[in-house]
């Protein structure tokens, strides 16, 4: 749990706080000293996570010039075939061409009747109240 001997340092210094300020104040001392590391992690972590965030924005920026730069760009109009694209990406997806598929009939579609309103639930039966007495409040 500990690297090295890292448990006989605490230890050591327990004992040194144990003597210094004494039995009666070690807990007072103790949950200040929780207290100011709590604060500390919490600092730490808003730092982070605002680091984190300026990480993000900085991303988006550069996507956000990325995508612009593609609009501007007139090669990418002129370039663009849509069925080129999906030829290309249709066996992977799993996706059969109409021209493979127009050989088959199509299989007959009964219309379904108009679909039944479901009827309303019984009502439940009430149980009677009980009656309250001049003395029950």
């Amino acid at each position: 749990m500990f690297p090295e001997n890292r448990l006989l340092e605490i230890l050591i210094i327990g004992a040194v706080a144990l003597i210094v300020v004494g039995p009666k104040d070690l807990p007072i001392l103790l949950r200040r000293v929780g207290q100011f590391v709590g604060r500390m992690r919490a600092m730490a972590s808003e730092f982070r996570a605002s680091f984190d965030e300026l990480a993000r924005q900085s991303e988006l920026d550069e996507l956000r010039k990325e995508v612009e730069a593609m609009r501007n760009d007139p090669r990418h109009y002129s370039r663009f075939d849509p069925m080129a694209q999906s030829a290309a990406t249709a066996p992977e997806a799993g996706f059969t061409p109409p021209e493979e598929t127009a050989s088959a009939p199509a299989p007959a579609v009964a219309a379904d009747p108009a679909p039944e309103e479901p009827s309303p639930k019984p009502a439940r039966p009430r149980r009677p109240r009980a009656k309250k007495t001049a003395g029950e409040a």
